[in-house]
């Protein structure tokens, strides 16, 4: 799910940043499942001449867990790398952009997938072709053609997909962090304002998205199709992670930095805002180097969060159940550390096991919703979230 700029060091870092995580059976064909992970938050539209574009010295990966250890039993990397056709232009492009492989697009970026599982690495595909920006209608007349162009079809049925789209997430930035204000409800807030409209920060913003459609064979531990809801074997666990080479070195004669030594993880990202509003400050750098594996560190944050404390503060007498209540969240547990284990929600488990770790959980045997809820389980569309 959703977390931009959440943590000091990697909100430097905008390329590395993952910024949304998202895995769901997919809609459109439900024996597969679609992993999308989004990295770049906040683009302007209008980013020009230099656009976005992912890291050619970033590893970007998209980890699965499907046993009961909260580790990565298969990843999927993505690699970039950049061109310049024209070495003598300024220009993002030269002309108009009408195919993904047009000689008028001046800066082309490629990719390979590679499949990693029990240590062993196989190269699904090479050399695929990113869409370019959505530059203009002068530069990129049939913007939705380039990028359905850029939707491949690779080895073992799979599809995949790199390249700019808008951000989905919806946050009123402005005011949450504004001392927790919530627009509609403003004369309710210690600090009393007139109520006005919430506003979506992140409207009209893009993000850089790596989007995987998945056999659901290709994430099971036995390497099947879920046999039933009721199965641990049908849920897994998923969270996205980028990586830097542990160090860097400037060249001056190429005018950057070029890196050296092993990859080393700087970004992660599993449920929606954990580390953005419940890992506190001086712990936000380091939950973001740690595996999921190593989160039972931060339990203790999850069990008494500091928003559920601010919360009657801020907004006096409105959170009376909230103010009296002193144990530890057994429900925020469930969903964000461990998964629901069977008999909670009648006909729905996702448990992963008893390793405290903030992953997406999935169970794969929940077929899509025929009427999606934006509320999810608590409104009892088991496809939603927390699953």
């Amino acid at each position: 799910m959703s977390s931009h700029r959440e943590a000091p060091e990697i909100s430097k870092d905008p390329v590395a940043d993952s910024t949304d995580v998202y895995a769901f059976v997919s809609p459109d064909r439900p024996d597969t499942v679609t992993l999308i992970a989004n990295y770049i938050p906040l683009q302007a539209p209008d980013g020009g001449p230099n656009f976005y574009e992912f890291g050619d010295d970033v590893l970007y990966e998209i980890h699965i867990s499907n046993g009961r250890k909260a580790e990565a039993d298969i990843t999927y990397q993505f690699e970039f790398h950049t061109k310049i056709r024209n070495k003598d232009s300024f220009l993002y492009n030269t002309g108009p952009i009408t195919d993904i492989h047009s000689s008028s697009w001046n800066r082309p970026q490629f990719y390979s997938v590679t499949r990693v599982e029990n240590g062993r690495s196989r190269v699904l595909a090479k050399h695929l072709a990113c869409p370019p920006v959505n530059v203009g209608p002068r530069s990129t007349p049939n913007y939705g053609a380039l990028a359905a162009q850029a939707v491949h079809t690779i080895k073992g049925g799979r599809k995949v997909f790199a390249g700019q789209r808008a951000d989905a997430f919806h946050v009123d930035l402005g005011s949450v962090f504004d001392l927790g204000a919530l627009r509609p409800v403003n004369h309710l807030h210690l600090i009393s304002m007139p109520d006005t409209a919430g506003v979506n920060s992140v409207q009209g913003f893009n993000v850089h998205t790596l989007a995987l459609q998945v056999p659901k064979r290709d994430l099971t531990r036995d390497g099947k199709m879920p046999s039933g809801v009721g199965s641990g074997k049908s849920v897994v666990g998923v969270w996205a992670t980028a990586s830097r080479r542990k160090s860097k070195i400037w060249d001056s004669r190429a005018g950057k930095y070029v890196g050296h030594g092993p990859w080393k993880q700087v970004s992660r990202l599993g449920n929606p805002l954990f580390n953005e509003v419940i890992v506190p400050m001086a712990e936000k750098d380091l939950w973001n180097a740690r595996p999921p594996s190593k989160d039972s560190r931060f339990a203790k944050y999850v069990d008494k969060p500091e928003l559920a404390k601010l919360l009657p503060v801020l907004y006096p007498g409105v959170f009376p159940n909230l103010a009296a209540y002193g144990k530890k969240r057994a429900d925020l547990n469930a969903i964000l550390l461990t998964g629901i284990p069977r008999g909670v929600v009648p006909g729905f488990q996702n448990f992963t096991g008893p390793v405290a770790s903030d992953m997406l959980r999935l169970n794969l045997a929940v077929p899509p919703s025929a009427t999606e809820n934006p509320l999810g389980l608590v409104a009892g569309d088991a496809a939603g979230f927390p699953n």
